[in-house]
């Protein structure tokens, strides 16, 4: 059967978003997913019917290798694989939590399994506590006892992959230290080299020392490609995203003018019942 496939980039940083799409060289559909909250994202692509699996790929991962990330899609999809992505503890100093959550700077996430059980109130108040000793019995013997196990709600998304992780069949990337001694590389199922990722998206152009490094690994990324880095003019970008920004601004603004009168007598009617 014919799957559906997208690619998710969650992005706040347009040239960010801009260099990591350049290295993706997959021919699937692209949707960038601005303005969400951490966990709501996710709930997004689950809810996009049009899409049976997704390559979630944040705008600071940089693909090194399209050939080892499509041999890891083909794997996910041949072996029932609902979700794959890096543990958040016990593979790298620099993410020391739990270690059943998966990272969700990239997964692939076969969202027509996931939809199968999906119930957003059910994910919202799972309760790990309750379903911890279970969890436990999944993890290597090695990480049974991992200190980071004590993490539940370190992050808003977790719960989002503690359900997963009860339910469906998942698969753990494994993953080394840059040089940079902070950027991740990720490997797929046959250990082949899929993408570095950086980290701290948020202080690139603010802080002098991410920013030199994040360019540094993007230049790197183009380089194995044999592609051209080449860098634009943020204020540029910036102004496309602003223009998009207050276009949507002034978009709502033209929804909220169109409502009829009853709308707001009934708001106001519904609020005093409530009273």
């Amino acid at each position: 059967m014919h799957n559906k496939i997208k690619i998710y980039t969650r992005s706040a940083n347009i040239e960010l978003y801009h260099f990591s799409q350049k290295l993706i060289d997959l021919p699937y559909p692209r949707v960038r997913l601005y303005g969400t909250t951490a966990e709501g994202y996710l709930y997004t692509m689950v809810q996009d019917v049009d899409c049976d699996i997704a390559i979630n790929i944040d705008e600071d991962a940089y693909v090194i290798d399209n050939s080892a990330l499509e041999s890891l899609l083909n794997y996910v999809i041949d072996n029932n694989i609902v979700c794959c992505g890096m543990r958040d503890g016990g593979v790298l100093s620099i993410r020391n939590f739990n270690p059943i959550i998966q990272q969700p700077f990239f997964n692939i996430i076969n969202l027509k399994a996931v939809r199968e059980k999906y119930n957003q109130q059910e994910i919202e108040q799972f309760d790990y506590l309750a379903n911890k000793e279970e969890l436990i019995k999944t993890l290597p013997v090695s990480l049974q006892n991992y200190d980071g196990l004590k993490y539940f709600d370190f992050e808003p998304y977790y719960n989002f992959f503690f359900w997963l992780a009860k339910h469906f069949k998942m698969m753990y990337l494994d993953v080394a230290k840059h040089e940079d001694g902070l950027t991740t590389i990720v490997y797929n199922q046959m250990h082949e080299p899929i993408l570095f990722h950086t980290w701290y998206s948020r202080e690139y152009g603010h802080n002098a020392f991410h920013t030199s490094r994040i360019k540094a690994v993007i230049n790197e990324a183009y380089a194995i490609q044999g592609k051209q880095y080449r860098s634009v003019r943020i204020s540029v970008w910036r102004w496309f995203e602003n223009m998009s920004q207050q276009l949507a601004k002034y978009w709502d603004i033209i929804r909220h003018l169109n409502k009829s009168p009853m709308h707001y007598l009934r708001k106001v009617l519904n609020k005093q019942k409530k009273q």
